[in-house]
């Protein structure tokens, strides 16, 4: 089983637990690559009982690796889909951080999350990524995002207009601090936050959620992904702020953006003894009773 390790900070309090995997991987003849600025952070930190290989980019690792572990919480996993690309190799979550909801194996379970995953007890779950058409190439190669797509404001002061197109049929005019095009990953996300549904990972469909709406009467909207997303936005500033998952990016108002499905999907690995469901009920607390 080869291995790719993605990582960017680790803490004191993590190093035990990394340490645990690497031991693990190595002593079972695993092949281990690990992210060259990842390994540098590491180094001297934990130890290696053999020398691991060091890649950089999607090309390092295409046809290379099984799998690639994401070590830490959602946001290392949404730079880790800038790595994997359209390789199809499968990214697994180990949570260093807190809440989750991608990364969803914990870091008390390593050594029977690995061993499951040797054994093949997993499941692929293929997720939906949005790409930015227009403007090409505003993120370089990675115009795409696993999360959502955000249009909001410069600063404090300034509310946008942002009018909005579904397949060339006039949607609405928001006036907001934002706007949110998110995948159903990304329903429990940003979005969510702006009191967005949440959207199961297999449907088939974008939500759109506007950032504090001035207008109390609009609310979020569930569109097939199949559809083509024309944006443009108005505002007394020159620019606008735009953000593909953790990337970010300022745009002049005259751009248009066209945003659409992307051609490819991420292949999220998850264990057989978790699911969705139980996984939203762990990390939002559903069905507890805190009464005292």
């Amino acid at each position: 089983m080869k291995i790719a390790l993605f990582g960017k900070n680790v803490t004191e309090t993590v190093i035990p637990f990394l340490q645990e995997l690497v031991d693990e991987l190595q002593s079972n003849n695993g092949v281990t690559l690990v992210y060259k600025p990842f390994f540098e952070r590491i180094s001297g930190r934990i130890a290696f009982k053999h020398q691991p290989d060091l890649f950089s980019t999607q090309s390092d690792i295409e046809g290379v690796v099984d799998f690639l572990f994401s070590i830490g919480g959602d946001g290392t996993i949404l730079d880790a889909v800038g790595i994997v690309g359209n390789s199809g190799i499968p990214v697994t979550g180990i949570n260093m951080g807190r809440l989750g909801f991608l990364s969803s194996i914990s870091k008390e379970h390593i050594i029977p999350a690995v061993k499951a995953i040797r054994d093949g007890d997993y499941i692929l779950e293929k997720r939906t990524l949005l790409r930015l058409d227009s403007p090409e190439n505003l993120f370089g190669p990675h115009n795409y995002a696993l999360n959502e797509l955000t249009v909001f404001k410069p600063n404090v002061m300034a509310m946008l207009t942002i009018k909005t197109w579904i397949n060339g049929a006039f949607l609405n005019a928001y006036w907001a601090d934002g706007l949110i095009v998110a995948t159903p990953t990304g329903s429990t996300a940003y979005s969510l936050s702006c009191t967005g549904p949440i959207i199961t990972p297999d449907s088939e469909n974008f939500l759109i959620t506007p950032i504090a709406s001035h207008n109390l009467t609009v609310r979020p909207i569930v569109i097939r992904d199949d559809s083509e997303i024309t944006i443009r936005v108005e505002g007394k500033s020159a620019n606008f702020l735009l953000s593909m998952d953790s990337r970010i990016e300022t745009v002049d108002h005259a751009v248009e953006l066209v945003v659409r499905r992307a051609d490819f999907q991420i292949n999220l690995l998850r264990l057989t003894d978790k699911n969705f469901f139980q996984t939203i009920r762990e990390k939002l607390n559903w069905g507890l009773d805190n009464r005292n």
